[in-house]
């Protein structure tokens, strides 16, 4: 099963390693667009526990980079939000 929005995720996550101006920033974004590329296939998605943690993570890096990497990470935090709101719990 692929959860559409994850995918989105991930692909915006990976745009946003394209753009990004310092290793340190791209490598972590890196690590995230594989992960939720990891959740998109997953039966079972990521809790929200789970996601709240890659919403910091990305939003730490969207203000430590600004111009596009911020706007595409913003993007992905929509998408990832749109996926929070199908699953059960908080």
């Amino acid at each position: 099963m692929t959860h559409g929005n994850l995918e989105r995720a991930s692909d915006l996550i990976a745009e946003a390693a394209d753009a990004a101006t310092h290793e340190d920033a791209e490598s972590r974004l890196r690590k995230q667009a594989e992960e939720f590329a990891t959740h998109a296939e997953s039966e079972r998605g990521p809790d929200h526990g789970r996601l709240a943690r890659h919403e910091r993570i990305l939003t730490e890096i969207a203000e430590a980079e600004g111009g596009t990497v911020a706007s595409k990470i913003d993007e992905a935090i929509d998408a990832v939000r749109a996926y929070r709101e199908t699953i059960d719990g908080v």
